[in-house]
């Protein structure tokens, strides 16, 4: 079963790129497509102007994905410490339950 799409427009540092997507990721298309543009020119703004369009593409790929690995880290080590606080709460649950069950005997 094919899924309708529709035609989203962007426009990444002055170029208008056409895109097929499903209706319900058109905003997060364009979302992405804002943040790229603005990676995009901060990369061409910082460097020389005489860099090609693809050159300015690739930094700002790798800047984009520099940032996303870097997330990733941060959060598994936030899952990882979340886990180990749960897992010593439930230890300490654990421990409170089993003194009040031998108190009462």
């Amino acid at each position: 079963m094919s899924q309708k799409t529709v035609s989203v427009s962007v426009e990444l540092i002055g170029c208008e790129y056409r895109f097929a997507c499903r209706p319900s990721e058109r905003d997060d298309l364009l979302e992405a497509a804002r943040y790229l543009d603005e990676r995009m020119r901060e990369v061409r703004d910082c460097t020389s102007k005489l860099l090609s369009l693809e050159a300015v593409a690739v930094m700002a790929a790798l800047n984009v994905s520099n940032e996303l690995l870097r997330q990733r880290r941060l959060s598994s080590e936030a899952d990882l410490l979340i886990n180990r606080q749960v897992e010593d709460l439930l230890q300490k649950v654990d421990a409170a339950l089993s003194k009040a069950e031998a108190e009462e005997l």
